[in-house]
């Protein structure tokens, strides 16, 4: 079985309230086997979204989806990620993953219309870490 590492770093976005949002370090999954993303944001306050990200090896952080509650897919790619949230977490659901998921995803928090700017990790001063799998 192929294996498929998901990075997932910690962002944390300051607005107004100096809410913060929270993710695991990092998670794993195999090729086909679907995987839970989450994000913790116990103080948003009314009128903040979530927006999550993906950043591909070697591209910039690309945006996927904003919500606030309740469930929805995301347009691309169709059919394999959605996203739900409440007041307190949000959660990405990537079915049937494939290699090229391989990728940092990111949550951040902001108000609506107004998409939080990201830092790489590079310009953040922090260093990837790498995951290797068995073949």
């Amino acid at each position: 079985m192929d294996c498929l590492s998901v990075l997932l770093l910690f962002f944390s976005a300051v607005a107004v309230s100096r809410a913060q949002v929270q993710q695991e370090p990092s998670a794993e999954t195999s090729e086909g086997t679907g995987i839970n993303i989450t994000c913790s944001h116990p103080s948003i306050q009314t009128g903040y979204y979530i927006y999550w990200y993906r950043q591909l090896p070697g591209r910039g952080p690309a945006f996927l989806v904003s919500a606030v509650r309740g469930s929805k897919e995301v347009p691309d790619p169709q059919g394999r990620l959605s996203v739900s949230s409440d007041r307190r977490s949000s959660a990405l659901w990537l079915a049937r993953p494939r290699r090229g998921d391989a990728a940092v995803y990111y949550c951040a928090l902001g108000t609506r219309g107004a998409k939080p700017g990201l830092r790489t990790w590079k310009e953040r001063g922090l260093k990837p870490e790498h995951q290797q799998c068995a073949k």
